[in-house]
């Protein structure tokens, strides 16, 4: 995975290591709310049929229709509900009624929504730092790739067959993909994507993430995406909200966690793979940004 040269976003979907905690087919009709708090794991949701409310914390409410996704990377609550809510301290429990399949609102009333929803969670020690470079929440309408794939995943989390785990690895990495690339570029807040769509940045974004082993320079990033120095290193870090070199460092140690936790190479040989040109120097690099020493974070690992 790592010596492979991959686009900026294929390169932190694979970093990140999806996996799927939950997934349920969901039914609603009449008035219902459901509500997350304290969140362990991204969320997201294929509305399939009617429309509902969405209200994640610190954002305005959205209405989900048949066929819009959204996903939310990010650890935030939320709340879910008919379009008109419920009157407070109405129970609000969902009703099982089958395997993965849930029923909201009152069994009497007729099914006017149905959505795909789940749960991930990312498997890789540098998913906080993954994370903040992607949107807070994306909202997508109408697209196909992304209905098509998640009743896939559900499919697929419900069945017992072999190679399921790495089936839903790649589905979901997919799933993250179709995602962040479908949102609108010029609604995003600074990071990986909104640099992705600067045709000037994107150069520079491909040259950090194809080749960490290899000395960096703002100067180098600047000629190669075609401006002056000062104007790339404010431009780079309007746009992806970190400067240039930071973003590199950055992506460098989240590499080096991630072999450090794999093991099988030595600590020289990792330096070598992110940019650095001894153990030593690679070592203080890490202490800096982390807190504590190589192999102190790779035995933290695996006890």
């Amino acid at each position: 995975m790592l010596d492979s040269p991959l686009d900026p976003l294929s390169s932190v979907v694979t970093l990140l290591k999806p996996a799927v905690s939950i997934s349920k087919m969901v039914e609603a009709g009449g008035q219902w709310l459901v509500e997350r708090h304290d969140m362990v794991s991204p969320f997201y949701c294929a509305m399939v049929e009617g429309r509902c409310r969405l209200h994640v914390a610190g954002r305005d409410p959205v209405t989900l229709r048949a066929g819009d996704f959204v996903l939310i990377p990010h650890l935030q609550g939320f709340t879910m509900s008919s379009e008109v809510p419920p009157p407070p301290h109405v129970p609000r429990l969902p009703l099982e009624t089958g395997p993965g399949q849930f029923r909201l609102g009152a069994t009497e009333a007729p099914v006017d929504m149905r959505a795909l929803v789940g749960h991930c969670h990312f498997d890789t020690p540098a998913s906080s730092l993954l994370v903040s470079l992607l949107p807070e929440m994306i909202h997508v309408s109408d697209q196909n790739r992304l209905t098509t794939l998640v009743p896939v995943i559900h499919e697929e989390t419900r069945a017992d067959r072999p190679g399921r785990g790495l089936i839903l690895e790649r589905l979901l990495e997919v799933l993250l993909i179709e995602a962040l690339r479908s949102d609108q570029a010029t609604t995003l807040p600074p990071g990986l994507l909104r640099g992705l769509s600067d045709p000037q940045l994107s150069g520079a974004l491909q040259r950090i993430h194809a080749e960490p082993s290899r000395p960096l320079s703002v100067s180098e990033l600047a000629k190669a995406a075609g401006m002056s120095r000062s104007g790339f290193f404010e431009r780079f870090r309007r746009q992806v909200g970190r400067a240039p070199l930071q973003y590199a460092i950055e992506w460098r140690m989240a590499l080096a966690k991630t072999l450090l936790r794999q093991g099988g190479l030595t600590i020289s040989e990792i330096a070598l793979k992110v940019g650095y040109g001894s153990a030593s120097a690679f070592g203080l690099a890490f202490v800096r940004h982390e807190g504590l020493s190589p192999g102190a974070f790779a035995n933290k690992g695996s006890s």
